[in-house]
């Protein structure tokens, strides 16, 4: 009985030395959490606003103009070119299923897309937990590039813009996704998939706080490009992509931290639910054994009394 209790009391100083861990982990991701959504909130509006403006103004001009806004196939073609793929994930584990979501999105993308004669997908990988889709499910990996937990400006991701606009640019690739994590809030985040290139209109990027549609006086305005309209796509529409990106990681960092905090707060509840079971069970052994010597004490008096 002596050992039971032993080992009772020593998983209980286990499991809260666990519980404690947890705990910590879920005040770090909180406080990450915070300071990613004040980023989302502040570029959202911007972002948008800025996505609409040059939809609106290459709905207005020739898509020839520019090579990020001409597909790559010829209509009525078959496609001949793979999907470049951008898939933003996480560097840690310990987030629930959210790396595990979003992997299975961009298999379903590129499955479909096997579906309608185009190669399979090359993926171009920002946040390590993504690798599964080159070591586990065998597609071809381009390009990988290394993640912060925290964005300090639209610098960070032009590297990544760089390669999936030469791609696109050389023909590498008939169509380029993003795949990332849309932060909705604290408790909903939901993997998604967006066209990056070509250039066509999105209405969820960003969904909370974000118009669906352009508004009518932005869709009213008529331009005049000063030189000429060639060189106002080729300096705006890179920065658009770059832009665009640069959402997308901070909608997914802002997830990763969310789905973090909410499990580590998980893994603590669970932990202290089996703290409370553990200090019961090992209170009835402790009165079990109590008991038991009880009646020894008592069977031996009555025996030398007799």
């Amino acid at each position: 009985m002596a050992g039971q209790t032993r080992e009772i009391r020593r998983r209980i100083r286990s499991v809260t030395s666990t519980r404690k861990v947890t705990k910590a982990m879920e005040l770090v991701a909180s406080a990450k959490m915070r300071r990613a959504v004040q980023a989302v909130l502040a570029s959202r509006a911007y972002a948008t606003q800025a996505w609409e403006l040059v939809l609106n103004l290459v709905e207005r001009t020739d898509p020839a103009l520019h090579p990020l806004l001409r597909p790559t196939s010829i209509p009525g073609k078959p496609a001949g070119k793979p999907l470049g793929v951008v898939v933003i994930s996480s560097n840690r584990g310990l987030v629930g299923g959210f790396n595990a979501q979003l992997v299975l999105e961009v298999r379903r993308l590129l499955e479909k897309s096997i579906g309608q004669a185009t190669p399979s997908g090359k993926i171009i990988l920002h946040g390590k937990k993504a690798r599964s889709l080159i070591t586990k499910f065998r597609y071809e990996g381009v390009a990988d590039f290394e993640k912060s937990d925290l964005l300090s400006g639209v610098e960070e991701v032009r590297p990544l813009a760089k390669e999936v606009m030469g791609g696109f640019i050389q023909r590498r690739y008939e169509r380029v996704y993003v795949a990332y994590t849309d932060f909705v809030s604290t408790l909903v985040q939901r993997p998604r998939i967006k066209q990056l290139l070509p250039l066509q209109r999105d209405v969820e990027l960003g969904a909370i706080g974000a118009q669906s549609e352009p508004s009518a006086k932005l869709a009213a305005l008529e331009y005049l490009f000063e030189p000429n309209p060639d060189i106002v796509l080729e300096a705006l529409l890179p920065r658009l992509v770059e832009l665009q990106l640069y959402q997308a990681v901070l909608e997914s960092n802002a997830s990763e931290h969310a789905a973090r905090m909410v499990a580590m707060r998980n893994a603590s509840d669970a932990a202290g639910d089996l703290i409370d079971d553990l200090t019961l069970t090992y209170n009835q052994a402790r009165q079990a054994s109590i008991t038991q010597d009880l009646s020894e004490i008592s069977a031996s008096r009555s025996a030398l009394e007799s």
